[in-house]
This record gives structure tokens, C-alpha cells and sequence, in this order.
């Protein structure tokens, strides 16, 4: 009985022991591993006698090091932005426009592609936002409710008008399709609309959309925008899908309309989108028919997306360009964005008195020019350039950094 405490010493010195072991086992391995990739990074020239044997001895982490080094050339790749030259271009687009003729049900789908000419930046681009935001970099921007559609989002409503597009899947957020003129019932905008809030309390949902960002005050699980439903004087939210949530609001996101239009497709445009994310969703891409019977897919980005093998058409360019050359080849003509025709001033809810500093966002103009009744009636200024909530930028940071500080605490 007396050796027992004895026994719990020695136990406890030899965990500690064997702890401290594979400690320094870990640091002499990843010491090793400098030193090989070290090696590795000279020329073979230039390599000593010793450095030669270093690598003979490690061979298998010469081997890890070289695959490594693969997976990152690969992802390069797949990064850089690929331009046609213009002869290859026009040729494509010829293909293109035959398709677009001949097909019985043409969707588009869309990304964030589309609306970089309005200044808007993309995601994953050189400048996008999580390309900005992984190197640490703040995401600035001007007021995003200064945005117009465009030349893209002209041509997509044009040929939904010419019954050329039967339905528009969009991942954006930007709203831009809706002020385009697309009917609202051949649009699904999966990840939401920045212009709408509404309130769930209501039966059915009640709508209000807005002359400004309704995300100012949003981010990750965080919807409520502190404004009131008029009915019930429940908070409204925004309607908002971020990554890792489900978006079950029926409009704007349309579902059941994305799903339906799939299912009759017999062409799948994709202008502008990465397809990261729209790849996930099975019923956009008919997944459930044999591969002969599925869509065929025409894909217009300047980057690698996953679905670039499965593709019949994969042309390198920005898409203004792309379908200012498409409309030509189907003679027609480009309409042009007017502002007094934006539907946005007819299905706007004004806000009332009391609200009218619920926020800091720049109204949308009127088409006179005159100032809005739910405008700040003293005239305040904005303040700052920085987005600091909403659909992308600090807002997003703040709801990831919540959540892990949550999960840390559980």
C-alpha cells in the first residue's frame, strides 16, 4: 500500500517522459522538412555533396514536399484569370449564339461576374472579396445602392423579353436583375435580395422593399434590422442566405421557380459565377437524369470552375463583352438602363417618419432627382466608405468570429 503513491510518480514522470519525446520527435521532423525543401529550392548545380545525400536519405519526404508543390501549382492555376483572343472570342460566341437559336428552355444562371462592371466586386476574383479578405485586407467600397445594372443584366432581360430566357437563377445579391425590368416571376435570387426585408411573423410573409441596403446592421445569423413590420410590430429581417445557412424564404429566393426552370432546360447558360457554390445544388443541374439527357452547359468566366469539363462551351471572357458580341449575332438591340423605368420606385414601401433614421445607407434617387420623403430630412451625410455590414465585408467577419467564440465558450 505504502509503493502506491510511489507507482503515481513514476506514472506521472513517465507521461511526461513520453510527452516530451514526441514533442522534440515532431520538432526534429519538421526541422528535416525545412531542410529538405531548403535543398529542394536550389538548383541541382548548385547542391553539395551532403545537401545530395540529405535528399537520398528523406526520400519520402522529397516525395511529400514534390506533391505539395503540385497541389499548389494546381490551385494557381486554377485562380488566374484566362483570357481568348479575340478571333477565338467572336468564333465561340457564334457557337454561342446558335445554341441560344435552337434552344426549347434556356436558363441562365449568374454570379458575381455579372455585376463587377457596376463596380461591384466578385468574390473569388484577383480583387474579390474573400480573395481580399484571406490576405487580411479590409473590404472597401462605395455605397452599393449606387450600383446600376448592366450591360449583361440589359441583355439577359432583353432576351427573356425576345422568350429567348425562360427563367434567371442569380446568385446575387445586388438586386440588379429585379431593377434591370425581369419580371420577378421568371427571376430566383437563391442568395437573397439586398433591397427586400420582410417580416416571418406575418401570414403570409409580408414584403417591404426598400430605396437602400437593408443589411446595413446584418451579417451571419444575425437578420434582424432593427425596423418594424407595419402589421404586426415584429421585427423585420433581411433576406439574406450567407455561407453555412438555408435560405426557406419563398421570394426573393424563388426555389420552387430555380427548380422547375431545371427541369425543363435543355441549355444552361452560366455568366459570371464560379459555380463553388452553385455546384452543391443538385436539382440545378438535373443530376437525377442520365448524362446524355442533362442540359447542355455553357460556361462564360474568366476563371477554372468545377463544372468546366462537363461544359459544351467554355468561353474565357467578361461578359459585357461576351453578350454585347451575343446580341449582335442575334440581332438584337441592347436596351439601355433608364432610371425612371427602375421598378424598384414602383414596388419601394417608404419608410415612415420614425424610421427615417433607421439607417446610414444612401437612398436610390428618384427619376426627378428630387429628394425621397423617407430621405434623412436634416441631410446627414454618410460616413464612412467602409462596408460595415451585410452581404459581404465586416458584417461576414463579425458573424464568423461570433460563432467560433460561441463554439470556443461550449
Amino acid at each position: 500500500m505504502a509503493e502506491e503513491p510511489d507507482t503515481g510518480v513514476s506514472t506521472r514522470a513517465e507521461r511526461k517522459a513520453i510527452e516530451k519525446a514526441k514533442i522534440l520527435q515532431r520538432e526534429s521532423e519538421r526541422n528535416v522538412v525545412r531542410l529538405v525543401g531548403r535543398v529542394l529550392r536550389k538548383p541541382e548545380a548548385e547542391r553539395t555533396e551532403e545537401e545530395a545525400a540529405v535528399l537520398l536519405l528523406h526520400g519520402a519526404i522529397v516525395e511529400e514536399l514534390g506533391k505539395r508543390q503540385v497541389r499548389r501549382n494546381v490551385l494557381k492555376r486554377k485562380q488566374e484569370e484566362v483570357f481568348d483572343d479575340t478571333d477565338e472570342l467572336k468564333a465561340k460566341v457564334r457557337q454561342l449564339a446558335v445554341a441560344v437559336n435552337q434552344a426549347k428552355h434556356l436558363v441562365v444562371y449568374t454570379g458575381a461576374g455579372i455585376s463587377t462592371a457596376a463596380s461591384i466586386p466578385d468574390y473569388r476574383g484577383p480583387n474579390g472579396v474573400w480573395t481580399q479578405l484571406q490576405k487580411g485586407r479590409t473590404v472597401s467600397s462605395s455605397d452599393l445602392g449606387k450600383a446600376e445594372p448592366t450591360l449583361t443584366h440589359m441583355c439577359i432581360k432583353m432576351l427573356h423579353k425576345e422568350k429567348l430566357v425562360k427563367h434567371v437563377v442569380s446568385q446575387n445579391c445586388d438586386g440588379l436583375h429585379l431593377r434591370s425590368g425581369l419580371p420577378r416571376n421568371c427571376l430566383s435570387e437563391l442568395h437573397g435580395n439586398m433591397f427586400i426585408e420582410v417580416c416571418t411573423s406575418c401570414s403570409p410573409v409580408k414584403e417591404y422593399v426598400r430605396l437602400f441596403d437593408v443589411t446595413e446592421r446584418t451579417s451571419l445569423h444575425r437578420h434582424g434590422t432593427c425596423r418594424r413590420c407595419s402589421h404586426c410590430g415584429s421585427e423585420l429581417r433581411d433576406t439574406i442566405v450567407h455561407f453555412g445557412e438555408r435560405g426557406t424564404l419563398e421570394q426573393p429566393l424563388n426555389w420552387k421557380g430555380a427548380a422547375e426552370a431545371a427541369k425543363m432546360a435543355d441549355v444552361i447558360l452560366c455568366l459570371g459565377s464560379s459555380l463553388k457554390v452553385l455546384k452543391k445544388y443538385a436539382c440545378l443541374w438535373s443530376m437525377n437524369r442520365p448524362a446524355s439527357k442533362r442540359p447542355k452547359l455553357y460556361i462564360v468566366n474568366l476563371q477554372w470552375t468545377p463544372k468546366d469539363d462537363l461544359a459544351v462551351l467554355k468561353i474565357h471572357g467578361k461578359c459585357d463583352d461576351v453578350m454585347s458580341l451575343l446580341m449582335k449575332e442575334l440581332n438584337l438591340q441592347i436596351p439601355v438602363y433608364d432610371r425612371a423605368k427602375d421598378p424598384i420606385f414602383s414596388l419601394a414601401t417608404l419608410l415612415r417618419p420614425e424610421e427615417v433614421d433607421s439607417h446610414n445607407r444612401e437612398l436610390i434617387g428618384p427619376p426627378d432627382g428630387q429628394q425621397s420623403c423617407s430621405a434623412d430630412p436634416e441631410g446627414h451625410a454618410e460616413e464612412a466608405s467602409v462596408v460595415q455590414g451585410g452581404w459581404f465585408g465586416r458584417g461576414y467577419g463579425k458573424g464568423r468570429r461570433r460563432r467560433k467564440k460561441l463554439h470556443n465558450q461550449a
